[in-house]
């Protein structure tokens, strides 16, 4: 016979963290990704099964071949960030919400 003796935590543990320009929110908006990105909290979003969704509709939005030259116009002209950085960010936390649908979102501005 013997003992056994667990301590057992359960602690947040970051599953995703990605960065990306503030020079891209106005892009983001015409696509209708700049609060669920920038402002989740704002719309009522706080698990990434719920951002899901809205990152999919955007990412549909910025692939939409007929509008790709209005998007690009929205690029900043500063050159900090530009249409497939967000394109590239968005496919990268899309892919990050369905793996882990049950993380909460944080967001750092």
């Amino acid at each position: 016979m013997s003992l056994d003796v667990y301590l057992v935590a359960t602690r947040p543990t970051t599953v995703f963290d990605c960065n990306i320009t503030h020079n891209l929110g106005q892009l983001a908006g015409a696509v209708d990704l700049y609060r669920p990105l920038w402002r989740p909290e704002e719309i009522g979003v706080t698990r990434a099964s719920e951002l899901a969704p809205l990152l999919k509709r955007g990412l549909e939005r910025l692939r939409d071949r007929d509008r790709r030259e209005e998007f690009r116009k929205l690029e900043p002209a500063n050159g900090w960030g530009n249409f497939d950085n967000l394109v590239a960010f968005v496919e990268r936390y899309l892919a990050a919400c369905e793996e882990n649908p049950d993380a909460l979102i944080r967001v750092s501005r």
